[in-house]
């Protein structure tokens, strides 16, 4: 998913949860070092979505994090959370699948709630994504609204999507990701993404959650079936 931009502003320490994303290209080294690298771009430069004044798009410039760093402990050599978590956004635009998928561990599981079972380790998840950009163009991109950055082991972002800058109907959403370091990377591990339904049902939603609670409260062996 790819940003198109036209004005930028550079983003300060004291700037509360910079929303971020969207580059053009992203590569990844395994070598040394594991390298997110775009062509010119710098990662604290940011410029609102032309739609929504409080949404912003980042594009990020080379990134290390040395592969010793999960040995000697000092994760300060590490990409932080939100970083990774929005170097995953930026790739998916790009449609650059090579950079997302090294920050993939091996294992994660990731569930996206429109589908009944989660997609379990890299091989599944990364076919799924070869399936989502086939479907879309990249004129569709995802554009981060807010994202969390106290804890690099769990990110939270509120999104949405624009086709060529603007929103897209029914495309908000948010993500909850856990990260860990594994082999010297931090990679994302787990992820569940909540998009905003086609179908509003609004308080009959609350009605269909009332009959369900007092149906389990008649019959509590139904709750073994669910």
């Amino acid at each position: 998913m790819s940003l198109i931009t036209n004005s930028t502003t550079l983003l300060q320490p004291s700037t509360p949860s910079p929303p971020l994303l969207h580059p053009h290209r992203i590569s990844i080294s395994t070598h040394s070092t594991q390298r997110i690298r775009s062509r010119g771009y710098n990662p604290l430069r940011v410029s609102s979505s032309s739609q929504n004044p409080s949404a912003t798009i980042a594009e990020p410039e080379t990134i290390t994090q040395n592969d010793e760093a999960n040995g000697d402990g000092d994760e300060s050599k590490l990409l932080s959370g939100s970083s990774v978590v929005r170097a995953f956004y930026a790739g998916i635009n790009s449609h650059e699948l090579d950079s997302v998928e090294e920050l993939i561990a091996q294992n994660c599981v990731y569930e996206d709630l429109i589908f009944p079972q989660p997609f379990v380790g890299r091989k599944a998840i990364m076919e799924f994504f070869n399936k989502f950009i086939d479907t879309i163009s990249k004129e569709l991109l995802f554009v981060i609204d807010d994202i969390s950055e106290a804890d690099s082991s769990a990110v939270g972002v509120t999104w949405h999507l624009e086709w060529k800058g603007r929103p897209f109907p029914f495309s908000k959403g948010c993500s909850f990701y856990r990260l860990d370091v594994l082999n010297g990377k931090r990679q994302i591990i787990y992820g569940r993404d909540s998009v905003e339904p086609f179908f509003k049902p609004g308080e009959t939603a609350l009605v269909a959650i009332r009959g369900v609670a007092w149906l389990l409260q008649r019959f509590p062996k139904l709750a073994d079936r669910i």
